[in-house]
């Protein structure tokens, strides 16, 4: 769909499951993912710009749609920095819009980004750059679940060799953020967050926690005294799924493999 939208110069936004692509005349213009900061996010964390500096350009240029020409042309941002923070916030959220995905991809034609030109990516550039980033993730450690389930450190002890960045990710993993919480924590591209993690993966450090089901006790019986519930384990857990339903749900499998792959 990508392609033939291209061919035909459309204008307009690419909405699929996990992200949206901007077109003009065949062009991606912008690129956004709730998977990885925006562009806000990514220019005020790092200092490059200061948030009252951003909300004042929305304020002032998006109902134009020139909110980045305003950024250069008031003094708050250089060209090329603004130029070099958009493609990588375009690649990085492309990235994670042309994923895998099991919903429909839609294209609403006209519709313009607020954030207006700054620099168009042909769509050949823009896959070829996602299929290589997830070829890097693939080597580095083929199995995804750390990108979207909660993390949780496998009780490896920590390398000495580790990087002050995978340091720092590290130090965000509670049980309970995702990949995509950790990037929205610390300002930073979600694929590289990906990346650090995997290789924390790749290492036994860090792994995608352990889906867990919990049953209700067993009703109390004059001929069987009461006993406390406990956690079914990832094998109970994989069978009562096999036996619930003559077709089980897919993803909910898939991360029953995982967790007895991690034990």
């Amino acid at each position: 769909m990508l392609s033939r939208l291209a061919e035909e110069r459309a204008t307009g936004v690419l909405t699929r499951e996990r992200g949206v692509l901007y077109l003009v005349e065949g062009q991606v213009v912008h690129a956004e993912s709730p998977e990885t900061p925006g562009l806000d996010v990514l220019l005020t964390t790092r200092g490059a710009l200061r948030s009252e500096g951003w909300w004042e350009a929305v304020s002032q240029a998006g109902a134009e749609r020139r909110v980045g020409r305003f950024l250069v042309d008031s003094g708050r941002l250089t060209a090329g920095a603004l130029e070099l923070c958009h493609l990588g916030a375009l690649y990085d959220a492309a990235f994670f819009a042309l994923g895998p995905s099991s919903g429909p991809a839609r294209f609403r034609y006209g519709v313009a980004h607020w954030i207006g030109p700054v620099r168009p990516v042909s769509v050949d550039a823009v896959e070829r750059e996602t299929l290589r980033r997830r070829e890097l993730l693939h080597r580095i450690w083929p199995q995804p679940a750390t990108d979207t389930e909660p993390l949780v450190r496998a009780g490896r002890a920590v390398d000495a060799g580790l990087s002050p960045r995978q340091r720092t990710v590290l130090d965000q993993v509670d049980g309970e953020r995702t990949a995509a919480d950790i990037s929205t924590v610390l300002g930073r591209p979600g694929f590289h967050t990906l990346v650090d993690l995997r290789r924390l993966a790749a290492a036994g450090i860090v792994t995608a926690r352990p889906l867990t089901i919990e049953h209700p006790a067993p009703v109390a019986s004059a001929a069987a005294p009461q006993s406390p519930a406990h956690p079914v384990s990832p094998v109970s857990a994989a069978a009562v799924a096999a036996q619930a339903s003559a077709d089980p749900d897919v993803a909910l499998l898939r991360r029953l493999r995982d967790a007895l792959e991690a034990l």
